[in-house]
């Protein structure tokens, strides 16, 4: 067991019945259509006599119901979906029939199954423990990320492979539970603290740890080692601990060159990222597990982590020299401290798959909390698209409590969300990965006013070409480098098609507003900022928001046929795959594109 919390496993997932259990494939079967679907991995055709669509894979066919939207993708009402006449409510069993219609090769299917059952298991207990609208918007921002349902374009998101079930029942956010955190020493020939100017280890250690886990750990590692100054504290997520420090880095236990302290006290909760941890009073801290989830194993870069402090006080300078970009309300949660471990024997492996040279390391983050003024709340992009247990999306109960009409608060919402982000981009060439985890609004009486973005040493993305006064060497390694149509992305996918796309139908589902006049508010909102801003025009039209069409991004074509790319020697760093293209329901003939 690989869980450190508890002796004995607890109780079987609650809830997860066999009336849950279906309900949450239903869903997922439903998603995998409409997505494989989008990415033209799969093509339904119309079904003109039962009045909907098919899907023929040989092994099976489907039936179901759908609408398109805008850019041609697809909503399937989970309800009506057959699979040869009875309900269709295994995950894996469609992905098993669509095998030869998606081309997928018996490694990676069953790589497939494998993330297929533990998602539907994970959307299952996400099921059964869910709350009202009321409840949820009670919330604070940590504790309502525990009740999300992962990323909406991807469909096997909690397939977490490496994590069991007792680690599952531990850690992982819908458990709605907290986690202590272990604390080791490293000799200074193994880790490297970095951090912003001014907050050195001691400072960094006296501000997060009580004074009776300082002096508690401060003994453990006098007692072990008389030259304790120089060593590095950082924590380890109980998971690593278990699996990756006690192992791997038995030899490093033995000599005394990494040193445990004992379990922290302070109870941090999991968000969706899982190795993301959240407390009161406390930074936030990211740390390495040795997980694969989506598309990557989740542990640390060295040098990105390395440098994430140098990458955030760049900013930091960018941001305090623009009065503009100031007041647009944008924040930056910044990632103020980093610890970097080394593993002595796959350090000198640098062809070695990506995940063993990420196995420990810690990154420290600007709290949300921090960045709030009295009256303001904060929940992730991500709530937009939540539905309670009740059948209400969250998006209209907030628009309900705000006093405003739907279009009016949709318009804060956009003026909230795309100013700061468009300077970023067209005057500063600087772009982020503001997907629904990670962009926060920031709330006043349930209306949007601003944003909070985080994730940047791994997520900032720079023009090539271009001299960036002031960026720190360390960073400006790291960084990777796209052109602006590139770095569009960072809007396009993350947000219009990878956010609203799905916004969209549940607005017109919950308050009546017709998607094309919600894309109609989106495209006044840009056009709006671009008349305001004529110097930055043709920066902006180079982006391609308002074009004929968009590059269509194909995460789930990436995910399923990627081959060896889990096991690839370097994250990819390239731009996500993409499939042909599709409508760009922003653009209108005869106008500006």
């Amino acid at each position: 067991m690989s869980s450190t919390l508890s002796a004995e496993p607890r109780s079987a997932t609650p809830g997860a019945t066999a009336e849950v259990w279906a309900r949450a494939g239903a869903r997922l079967v439903a998603r995998a259509i409409a997505e494989l679907a989008h990415e033209q991995l799969v093509v339904p055709e119309a079904d003109t006599g039962a009045g909907g669509y098919r899907l023929s894979l040989g092994a099976a066919d489907y039936a179901f119901r759908a609408e398109r939207d805008g850019f041609s993708a697809w909503h399937v009402d989970a309800a009506s979906v057959r699979r040869d006449g009875a309900p269709a409510t295994d995950l894996a069993r469609f992905f098993l029939d669509a095998r030869v219609a998606a081309g997928l090769d018996a490694v990676s299917l069953a790589e497939v199954v494998r993330e297929a059952t533990a998602t539907q298991a994970a959307e299952a207990h996400v099921l059964a423990g869910a709350r009202t609208a009321d409840e949820l918007l009670g919330l604070g921002y940590a504790e309502l990320e525990q009740h999300l349902g992962g990323h909406p374009v991807i469909v096997l998101n909690k397939g977490r492979i490496g994590l069991d079930a007792i680690d599952l029942e531990h850690f992982a956010p819908e458990a709605h539970g907290t986690i202590t955190l272990v604390w080791y020493a490293a000799h200074p020939d193994l880790a490297t603290y970095s951090a912003l100017p001014g907050l050195d280890a001691s400072s960094l250690l006296a501000e997060e740890l009580g004074a009776a886990e300082r002096a508690a750990f401060d003994a453990a590692l006098a007692t072990a080692e008389p030259d304790a100054d120089r060593y590095v504290w950082f924590p380890v997520h109980p998971y690593q601990d278990a699996t990756v420090v006690r192992t791997l880095f038995a030899g490093e236990l033995a000599t005394g060159r990494l040193i445990r302290l004992g379990h922290g006290t302070t109870a941090h909760r999991p968000v969706q990222s899982v190795r993301s941890l959240v407390a009161p009073g406390r930074r936030d801290v990211k740390m390495s597990l040795l997980m694969r989830n989506t598309l990557v194993w989740r542990g640390l870069g060295a040098e990105a982590t390395r440098a994430a402090p140098a990458a955030s006080r760049w900013l930091g300078e960018l941001y305090a020299g623009d009065p503009e970009l100031q007041a647009t309300g944008i924040g930056f949660l910044r990632e103020v401290a980093s610890v970097v471990v080394r593993h002595p024997h796959f350090a000198d492996l640098p062809d070695a798959p990506y995940r063993y040279t990420e196995l420990l390391g810690a990154v420290w983050r600007d709290p949300v909390e921090q960045h709030l003024t009295a009256g303001e709340s904060a929940r992730s992009l991500a709530t937009l698209l939540h539905v309670d247990r009740d059948g209400r999306a969250l998006v209209a109960e907030l628009v309900a409590r705000s006093g405003l009409d739907v279009e009016g608060w949709l318009r804060q919402l956009f003026r909230a969300l795309f100013p700061g982000l468009l300077l970023c981009l067209t005057r500063h060439g600087v772009a982020f990965c503001p997907h629904g985890e990670n962009t926060i609004l920031v709330f006043r009486e349930n209306v949007p006013a601003r944003i909070l973005v985080k994730d940047f040493a791994e997520d900032i993305t720079l023009l090539p070409g271009r001299d960036y006064r002031g960026l720190p060497p360390e960073a400006d390694r790291v960084l990777v480098r796209w052109p602006l149509a590139e770095m569009a992305h960072s809007i396009i996918s993350a947000i219009l098609t990878g956010h609203f796309r799905y916004l969209a139908p549940l607005l017109r589902e919950h308050t009546g507003l017709l998607e094309n006049r919600f894309w109609s508010l989106v495209r006044e909102a840009l056009l709006e900022w671009r008349a305001a801003h004529p110097d930055l025009a043709d920066a902006f039209d180079e982006l391609g928001l308002l074009a004929p069409t968009f590059e269509r991004i194909a995460l789930n074509r990436e995910q399923l046929t990627g081959g060896g790319f889990h096991d690839r020697a370097e994250r990819d760093a390239e731009p996500d795959l993409t499939y042909g293209h599709i409508p760009n329901p922003l653009h209108v003939a005869g106008e500006p594109a």
